[in-house]
């Protein structure tokens, strides 16, 4: 048998040959590709450091992790918690003033009134549509945000705006800095996982959890919901568990060699770290995600007996069962809906039928989740959020669509220390504008940062000269909201 450290320090073969001539397996290989993706650039080091071990806070937290409910493609704000009555007085009229379109020649210039009743719910008469049953009984645990607001009208800008924190492409994004700055609780899971749609087709992709150029090992990790959770995690033909040992012996080596050449490749910290964790991610990912450990009365409330919710109920499911299990950040991402191809909240046409295919779909397992979470006495210190990019604006496009509209929309947030039963701020009659406690993505990022114990313009990371953060706090000079949390 060939003999690495020889071959590593005569310099016969490179790195690459020597894999090739190993007939390395192509399981693990891929496995630590898959968990160290991202191509970030070579920012310098950082006093938190390159690794994922569990950090403290910098001042006591309401929260230790997070889960994101992320609803792709813009929810109707008005359709769902913010009833616009004036609507009906304007039915086919244009809205006064106008409004910003993104599809402009398909613009109707007729306001449409929702068709959908709302109703208070809860102590604190928190109001919803008849569209979300289950997560209005669920009022007195959230803290309803309807003065939301966001800079771009785009889908990428605003996935890129909500989940990095400014609309351009290559930063990182929020799980990113969360792992970043707290590591994660079990080191034998990654601590950052994303469950997306199963077929993969998110607008923007792997930049919704992109680590961007914060070191690589930083980045979500996907998991899948059905089959193996990870690709490419079975054993080859003919590699055996000792085999599979030797070859990653083989392989700690020969990076440890390259990192010693190449300091600056911050993609080695997380490739080492990974191939060390390579070996027990298998069982603990398995096992976190086996929802036979579960009761059928769980599988029932979380939906996953009705075809209609069972996939996303699935994810919601697997997501609690990840944070139980010591993962410090959860995304999930919408289901791809038959019915409604593409972003399912992006109701360009079919806009009543489809709010809702789309609603009947998330309602149930979003309620479930923060339901299972309070039984269990961890929605006290998680932070649940379900939020889209940007809202819908209340004058029809064609027939039967809605465009997008980036001045007012609504987001959600239960646990972690947030105000339960609060509806904060307001729009306009037409559901188009902020005109009471604009809450901006800065500043939601940084009041999500305060509850996990984070100073967010002290969370920075040195990158091309500058120091940078999460909310771009040295220009924008954002604050946390302290009126939505408790």
């Amino acid at each position: 048998m060939l003999n690495p450290r020889q071959i590593a320090d005569d310099g016969l073969l490179s790195r690459r040959a020597l894999m090739q001539r190993a007939a390395l397996g192509s399981g693990w290989a891929a496995l630590a590709s898959l968990l160290t993706s991202a191509d970030p650039a070579h920012g310098a080091s950082s006093e938190t450091g390159r690794d994922v071990r569990t950090r403290s806070p910098v001042f006591p937290a309401k929260a230790q992790r997070v889960v994101l409910l992320f609803q792709h493609g813009g929810p109707c704000q008005f359709d769902l918690f913010d009833p616009k009555p004036v609507l009906k007085q304007y039915d086919g009229k244009p809205v006064p003033g106008g409004v910003e379109v993104f599809f402009d020649k398909e613009d109707s210039g007729r306001c449409t009134p929702s068709p959908f009743s709302f109703a208070k719910h809860g102590q604190s008469g928190m109001e919803f549509s008849e569209l979300l049953p289950r997560l209005a009984g669920c009022a007195d645990d959230l803290c309803q945000i309807r003065s939301m607001y966001t800079v771009v009208n785009d889908h990428e800008g605003a996935l890129r705006h909500f989940q990095t924190g400014k609309p351009r492409a290559g930063r990182p994004s929020m799980g990113s800095w969360i792992t970043y700055a707290l590591g994660t609780i079990n080191q034998q899971l990654p601590p950052y996982v994303v469950l997306s749609d199963p077929t993969y087709d998110q607008i923007d992709g792997v930049r919704n959890w992109s680590s961007g150029w914060l070191p690589a090992i930083y980045q979500g990790t996907p998991l899948r919901a059905e089959g193996s959770a990870l690709f490419n995690l079975s054993l080859p033909e003919g590699v055996d568990q000792h085999l599979q040992r030797s070859q990653l012996d083989l392989l700690d080596y020969l990076d440890r060699q390259h990192r010693r050449r190449f300091p600056h490749l911050d993609e080695l910290d997380a490739r080492i770290a990974n191939n060390t964790l390579a070996l027990t991610l298998k069982d603990s990912v398995t096992d976190a995600l086996d929802l036979k450990q579960e009761t059928a009365e769980t599988r029932k409330l979380y939906g996953m007996d009705n075809p209609g919710t069972g996939t996303y109920g699935r994810r919601c499911l697997m997501a609690r069962r990840l944070l139980e299990s010591g993962v410090r950040f959860v995304a999930v991402f919408n289901d791809n809906i038959e019915k409604s191809p593409g972003d399912p909240w992006d109701t360009h046409f079919k806009h009543n039928e489809r709010m809702r295919w789309v609603t009947e779909n998330v309602d149930q397992p979003s309620a479930a989740l923060i339901q299972d979470l309070k039984r269990r006495g961890m929605l006290q210190d998680t932070i649940v959020i379900w939020c889209g990019e940007f809202g819908r604006l209340a004058e029809s496009q064609g027939d039967n669509g809605r465009d997008h509209n980036r001045h007012g929309f609504t987001g959600l947030v239960a646990g972690g220390g947030f105000a339960a039963g609060l509806t904060y701020g307001a729009t306009d009659d037409f559901s188009y504008k902020v005109v009471d406690k604009p809450v901006s993505i800065g500043e939601f990022h940084a009041t999500l940062l305060h509850q996990l114990g984070l100073h967010h313009d002290k969370l920075i990371y040195p990158h091309q000269g500058r120091d940078e953060s999460l909310t771009d706090a040295d220009i924008t000079g954002v604050n946390p909201v302290t009126e939505l949390i408790s």
